[in-house]
């Protein structure tokens, strides 16, 4: 488990841009074959698995585990939008529309993680308010664009949960070896 800094791509080999980019190789001395189960972009952080393990990272990635995302997002969230994430929502996907899966969702206090290396933004520009958003399946930026897609565009976004396995006190950064995934 790897607790994902903001700032680094959810990789170990960036042959995608010509621009230097931090990979997840530069926080830890994994194993050769390490490759990361899922993504994160690289604006979002939390919780995130690792293995040399094929069949583990198909496992974990299908629809039968829930992943929990905390989310900050522009504005005061109001109780229609959060409804109509639960619901689902239009979002663009591979060039079409797509209609997410119902989900849970619900108006969470400020959890307080520690200040991202780029800051967000200041009081001035408007409130913020925090949601924990629990989704069973995950295309490209989902999350992003479920609550962009209700009027509220994402400041910060933290995955704190895979299944029954939580980031709790994991520090950025940080990594902790485990054996399977339950």
């Amino acid at each position: 488990m790897l607790h994902k800094p903001w700032g680094y791509l959810s990789q170990f080999i960036n042959n995608q841009t010509k621009r230097k980019k931090k990979l997840l190789g530069e926080l830890y001395n994994f194993p050769e074959g390490t490759m990361a189960i899922g993504r994160l972009d690289y604006a979002s952080e939390g919780l995130l698995f690792l293995t040399t393990d094929g069949k583990v990272s198909e496992e974990v990635r299908s629809n039968k585990y829930e992943k929990e995302y905390y989310v900050q997002v522009d504005g005061i969230i109001t109780h229609e939008a959060i409804e109509k994430l639960k619901k689902g929502v239009e979002i663009g996907f591979e060039g079409k529309k797509y209609i997410t899966k119902p989900c849970k969702a619900f108006l969470i206090d400020d959890p307080n993680f520690p200040l991202r290396s780029q800051k967000i933004r200041d009081d001035r520009h408007g409130p913020t308010s925090w949601i924990s958003i629990i989704i069973k399946e995950g295309k490209f930026r989902q999350v992003r664009k479920m609550t962009a897609g209700v009027g509220f565009p994402t400041l910060r976004l933290i995955r704190v949960r895979i299944g029954e396995i939580k980031l709790n006190s994991l520090k950025v950064g940080e990594v902790l070896k485990v054996d399977g995934f339950n």
